[in-house]
């Protein structure tokens, strides 16, 4: 069966290939933001400048599919990735671009531009599977049920319409059980 997700050991692997490139804090900021908030490609591609609130370190994210689009707080160590990232950025851009991340010409970034950068960056790192960008979608889900968060959050967080998407996560994670069982004082 093959694999629809990354470990975040694999996650911390291709992150740490960026840093051969010359566009590292760009690519760096769009593969943590899949993982980190569960972004689909064209979420992604389509995020402006301005829905990253670098005071507050929210994110706004308008969800596809119909989603429900949320604002999401940013980890302290994305934030700085990303305002580093928007300081760059006016190295690829004249300006007139309102797209957060630019391919190097200041154009917006492509889907299959995204996928060559990701499965550029999984084979650097060497990882043997066939890489593509939904699969950081995915590892958000698994690692969010992972940490033992509730399904009606992971569903918000992702934005998922129907639940039933979500429980594919919850379901798969065996920790869930290990104290369905809990012995108590009495016995």
């Amino acid at each position: 069966m093959k694999r629809k997700f990354l470990t975040e050991e694999e996650i911390n692997l291709i992150l740490q290939a960026t840093s051969v490139s010359r566009n590292a804090l760009r690519d760096d900021c769009m593969i943590s933001l899949c993982f980190y908030h569960g972004l689909r490609v064209s979420e992604l591609i389509s995020l402006k400048i301005n829905d990253y609130d670098r005071f507050s370190e929210k994110i706004y994210i308008k969800r596809l599919k119909g989603g429900f689009s949320t604002i999401h707080p940013v980890l302290p160590a994305i934030s700085q990735k990303l305002n580093n990232w928007i300081e760059e950025r006016k190295n690829y851009t004249d300006g007139t671009s309102d797209y957060l991340f630019l391919t190097k010409s200041g154009k917006e970034m492509s889907r299959q531009r995204f996928c060559q950068i990701i499965k550029l960056y999984a084979s650097i790192s060497g990882l043997l599977i066939n890489v593509h960008p939904h699969m950081l979608r995915h590892a958000c889900g698994y690692s969010l049920a992972d940490r033992g968060n509730d399904t009606r959050l992971i569903q918000d967080y992702l934005g998922h319409k129907n639940i039933r998407h979500t429980v594919t996560y919850t379901a798969a994670n065996a920790e869930r059980f290990n104290h369905a069982w809990r012995l108590t004082a009495k016995d």
